[in-house]
């Protein structure tokens, strides 16, 4: 009997090995075979949702767990096969920056320097890490309020974070009011309003009735850790743009609350790398108790604003350091003072709290320091435009001959500077003729595509809008009579004409879209896209469905998108178009455009959809 009993045992120990066996090398197959896939779904397959039927009207049993090898990349059209619909990610990443992304941080066990603020730059997930999903709105969103009335008042549900306006709450910067958050205009530095600031700092410079944009020659401005951006947000009325800047810090939500107001901003830090910004970009540069330490590393992050700023460009600095007599903010005054004198730079006025130092004309001043004087020149092959994933220097960016000699940046006031040929155009051996025919060839386009928009908007549809590659920024220089703004961006592999859009006085910053741009989900109103699916996929070898995945993370439920490209890029969007939940809105080709015969445009509205779970949270 005992011999039976172990034989029988033994059987079923090997008919229970052999079960296991099979099933792990099942395992093993499947889940290999598809880990090799190009589009990983590393964190999004594992929280796929449905989508609410109701406001979709496909099936609510359908499956939206698309298998990883239903992602195809490129635009071939023979054997790729098109999803029925992208899978949606967690409601926890309503919010998900994927370069700034904390977690990604985390979980890369990225060794980063906390106080030079390394972990609050941009670090990108590789392919295989990407949230390759769609990132799904907060519960409760609504299609946001339109500007101007959003300047002082957004939907709560949109972001739904009150955080700042109980921590700043003896300063005004926001409000929680019902179903919406109220902006009233107030800040560290200037609790009783924005305006009234500005009129004081226009007032401290002399500027003709008390104006701060100086009858037009003081146009762009650096808003350095702007808090939820009412500053820039109250210049706009002056004519005057401004690029807001804070990181993703624990006030994490203050650029999202920004271009929700419909105000420029965008997400980055003075840390290690240079601003996305050309030199000479800015008349004024701002920072209203923003906590930085500018003495840091021999100066480092204001040699950067020095960077940035023009020739005769200002500094506005409201601190405790410039008033205060205690000994720690004695000592770091004496000391800021000291550098900014051997930079050269001088007070242009000094009031109460806040200080005005104005930057040097001409090289005179850097060329009789005495030898061996700190901060040093830069070196004469350094190229102070070149900024992406480029580190800070510590060092003075000496000026061009040309500004040199011109005493100044020889650029007009606005609005004539929009389209005034900029005297930098010789840097790119362009020449005004040519620059014209961009400024009116672009004027046309504009036209066309507000012709095809007009059915679907009205005058205040539109604020938001990014210039997926602008080039010479003559597609935002045509939208100067609508009520928006433009994010003018030129790729980081080509000519580098980010220069001449700051000059024409608009702004923009320099990027590469095979990866994530520096924005909140849900931001903008329109993307135009004018031959980057090409320049990413033909040029590169990037993905085209990840760039649209991104252009989905940006845009704007009810946003637009206008895509001008070759055929084969036209007729791989359209594809997509219904597992993204984008409506095609028009088409057209380029018959009639003498220079872009082999292009067709096509404009695509995103839908506006809510997740069955946040329906039902609604409900």
């Amino acid at each position: 009997m005992r011999g039976r009993t172990d034989g029988s045992q033994k059987k079923r120990v090997l008919t229970t090995f052999f079960f296991v066996a099979v099933f792990l090398l099942f395992l093993y197959l499947y889940f290999g075979s598809h880990s090799q896939g190009e589009s990983a779904l590393e964190y999004g397959s594992r929280s796929l949702r449905k989508l609410g039927s109701s406001y979709l009207g496909g099936d609510e049993e359908s499956d939206l767990g698309t298998k990883q090898d239903d992602f195809k990349f490129g635009f071939d059209e023979e054997d790729g096969i098109v999803p029925k619909s992208f899978p949606v990610c967690d409601d926890r990443y309503s919010e998900l920056i994927p370069c700034l992304d904390r977690n990604l941080i985390y979980q890369m066990r990225l060794k980063l320097d906390l106080s030079l603020m390394e972990h609050y730059e941009r670090h990108c997930p590789l392919p295989e890490r990407r949230f390759n999903c769609l990132i799904p709105p907060p519960t409760g969103y609504k299609v946001p309020i339109k500007w101007p009335k959003s300047r002082d008042e957004v939907w709560k549900a949109n972001i739904p974070h009150t955080h700042l306006a109980h921590e700043k709450s003896d300063q005004n910067w926001m409000v929680v009011k019902g179903e919406k958050i109220i902006f009233p205009g107030g800040g560290t530095h200037f609790h009783y309003g924005a305006d009234k600031y500005i009129k004081s700092l226009a007032n401290m410079l002399n500027f003709p009735k008390d104006n701060m944009n100086n009858e037009g020659n003081l146009r762009t401005v650096l808003d350095v850790g702007c808090g939820v951006a009412s500053f820039g947000g109250y210049l706009l009325s002056s004519d005057i743009i401004t690029m807001s800047l804070a990181p993703n810090d624990v006030h994490q939500n203050q650029i999202q609350f920004a271009l929700e107001r419909g105000i420029p901003a965008y997400l980055g830090v003075l840390g290690t790398k240079r601003l996305p910004y050309p030199s000479r970009s800015f008349e004024l540069a701002h920072c209203s108790r923003c906590r930085i330490d500018w003495l840091q590393r021999d100066g480092i992050l204001l040699l950067e604003l020095d960077r940035l700023l023009r020739p005769g460009g200002y500094f506005a600095y409201s601190s405790p350091e410039a008033y205060a007599q205690d000994e720690e903010d004695l000592r770091i005054w004496k000391e800021m003072s000291a550098l900014v004198e051997r930079m050269c730079w001088k007070i242009a006025a000094k009031r109460n709290q806040t200080v005005i130092w104005v930057k040097p004309l001409t090289n005179d001043c850097y060329m009789e320091r005495a030898p061996g004087t700190q901060p040093p020149l830069c070196r004469s092959n350094d190229d102070p435009d070149a900024v992406y994933g480029v580190n800070m220097e510590a060092c003075i960016t000496p000026y061009s001959d040309h500004d040199h000699s011109s005493k100044g940046s020889g650029l007009a006031p606005w609005p004539a500077r929009l389209t005034s040929p900029p005297p930098r155009l010789a840097d790119f051996g362009y020449s005004s003729d040519m620059f014209e025919k961009d400024t009116e060839m672009w004027r046309k386009r504009v036209e066309n595509y507000w012709d095809l928009l007009s059915p679907k908007i009205s005058t205040n549809t539109i604020r938001n809008v990014m210039d997926m590659k602008a080039n010479l920024g003559s597609f935002g220089a045509a939208l100067k009579t609508k009520d928006l703004w433009v994010m003018n961006v030129v790729p980081e592999d080509g000519p580098n004409t980010l220069k001449l859009i700051y000059d024409r006085g608009l702004l923009g910053s320099i990027h590469n879209w095979c990866e994530a741009y520096s924005t909140y989900p849900r931001t903008y109103d329109l993307l135009h896209a004018n031959d980057v699916f090409t320049d990413i996929i033909e040029k590169k070898g990037c993905s085209g469905e990840d760039l649209l995945i991104e252009m989905d993370r940006i845009l704007r439920p009810t946003g637009f998108l206008i895509i001008r490209d070759k055929k084969p890029v036209i007729d791989f969007v359209k594809k997509y178009l219904p597992a993204i939940h984008w409506e095609q809105v028009a088409t057209a080709d380029s018959s009639s455009d003498e220079t872009d015969t082999d292009h067709v445009v096509l404009i695509v509205q995103k839908k506006l959809w809510l997740t069955s779970e946040s329906l039902r949270e609604t409900d």
